[in-house]
């Protein structure tokens, strides 16, 4: 007798067509939110409430220093580096690393392909928008590039998440899949606030940062569920 608990997931997993035209409907939803916050932030309709959210980081006194104790700028420097570039290239390794001992060679090729994808599509992303950085508060971390949309954020939600849902995919169990995604979220998130703390990101920056990350990994996912039927990629565990 099915368990009616289980039964509704049961069901998702011989109707591969169903969850994968969720999955689709999520990456058009993540695209379309960007489109839609891009638009708004370039007609500057986004001004005020940046600017109210950055201010609530912020000593009330003294806008000019971060709330909390001198320790916690240290710790927003070092949550801002797992989005750096030469973090995110180690991540990226050392999956692969995972995958190629596992003689996945397949999955392996994807992920690299996959991750370095987004992180090429996250820095040309740039480079269709000059919004200038907060002027309001001084930078706490050194930058170079213009600001919407965040290159930390998505670049940490694209390979985060990415690496999260095909290491996921390589596991049997399902608590051992949504311990893998939660901790791929909670860094996400934690890169993207410590962009804001630091003063060197508008919030909205942030956020069209996370939802392009978001959306690429979720593509992710579902190219690597196509190429698993062609016999290209190893085909996802269960229990």
């Amino acid at each position: 007798m099915t368990n009616p608990t289980t039964a509704p997931l049961a069901w998702l997993r011989r109707n591969v067509e169903l969850t994968s035209l969720i999955v689709l409907a999520a990456v058009v939803g993540a695209v379309w939110a960007f489109a839609e916050l891009a638009d708004e932030v370039v007609e500057g309709a986004t001004r005020d409430l940046d600017r109210d959210l950055l201010l609530l980081l912020r000593n009330s006194d003294d806008p000019a220093t971060p709330i909390g104790p001198h320790y916690l700028q240290e710790i927003g420097r070092d949550l801002t580096a797992l989005g750096g570039v030469v973090v995110l290239t180690l991540a990226i390794l050392a999956a692969a690393g995972f995958f190629l001992l596992r003689r996945q060679y397949g999955t392996m090729l994807y992920l690299l392909i996959a991750t370095g994808g987004g992180i090429l599509v996250s820095s040309l992303a740039k480079s269709g928008f000059d919004r200038p950085r907060p002027d309001l508060v001084p930078h706490e971390s050194i930058v170079y590039t213009a600001s919407f949309p965040s290159g930390h954020s998505m670049m940490a939600a694209v390979t985060y998440l990415t690496l999260g849902v095909m290491i996921a995919r390589a596991l049997p169990q399902r608590r051992l899949k949504v311990y893998v995604l939660i901790v791929a979220a909670l860094i996400t998130v934690l890169v993207g606030i410590s962009r804001v703390y630091l003063g060197v990101h508008w919030p909205t920056d942030v956020l069209a940062g996370w939802l392009g990350g978001a959306g690429w990994a979720m593509a992710c996912l579902l190219g690597a569920r196509l190429l698993a039927r062609r016999g290209h990629v190893e085909r996802e565990r269960s229990e």
